[in-house]
């Protein structure tokens, strides 16, 4: 009997299917979760710089009317 159990936990710790996904898991946590912890500490800063770009933006293309590439659109004023 002990013969028996021996020879299953050999078998069970040779066992390395899945490895190969655990790994991959977690080299995947080791990179998102510092950027997470980076993205929680500068949520304030982050989100001022969205609103102040989305702003100049915003009144930026609503001033010059041109678009993308800065040539002016049809009707508009030039720049």
């Amino acid at each position: 009997m002990l013969a028996r159990m021996w020879r299953s936990l050999k078998r069970l710790h040779a066992d390395e299917q899945g490895a190969e996904g655990l790994e991959k898991l977690l080299i995947i946590a080791a990179v998102v979760l510092p950027l997470l912890g980076l993205l929680i500490l500068f949520r304030n800063s982050i989100k001022e710089w969205v609103v102040d770009m989305w702003e100049k933006m915003r009144g930026q293309s609503s001033k010059d009317e041109a678009d993308y590439f800065g040539d002016t659109l049809p009707g508009g004023t030039s720049g």
